[in-house]
């Protein structure tokens, strides 16, 4: 049982990893139309979509017992597999906020924090995986 859930959480790096690489492809536009910036906040919802997931596979591998994206984001907090739990949690409500509402001005606002705070989050959620899968 423990394989099948150390396959699952590095499948769903993979998928994770494809989704990153999408949205850092985004953020390279500067200037984004509002078509670009729409793509770039659903690539990362996409990522963070799966950076949870990979997480609460993660942590359910490692013994833990996790049911929400917020109590996934707490325990990996606390089991030091992520820094910055606040900021993990604004990522998620924002996550949630575009996932059903659309307006430009909440567009402009949560592309800020996507470049500014959320991306870095997710760069060293990228980073850590590739090192545990690489050792």
């Amino acid at each position: 049982m423990n394989e099948v859930k150390d396959i699952r959480w590095k499948q769903r790096f993979q998928n994770f990893e494809r989704a990153f690489t999408l949205l850092e492809q985004a953020l390279q536009i500067d200037a984004p139309s509002d078509v670009e910036r729409a793509g770039m906040i659903q690539f990362f919802e996409m990522s963070f979509e799966l950076a949870w997931k990979l997480l609460k596979d993660y942590l359910e591998e490692e013994g833990f017992t996790v049911t929400s994206p917020k109590t996934t984001l707490k325990q990996a907090f606390q089991a030091n597999f992520i820094k910055d739990g606040h900021t993990w949690i604004d990522a998620l409500q924002d996550r949630n906020l575009t996932a059903h509402t659309y307006d430009e001005a909440t567009a402009i606002m949560v592309e800020n924090k996507i470049r500014q705070s959320y991306y870095p989050l997710l760069a060293q959620l990228y980073r850590d995986f590739k090192e545990r899968l690489a050792g």
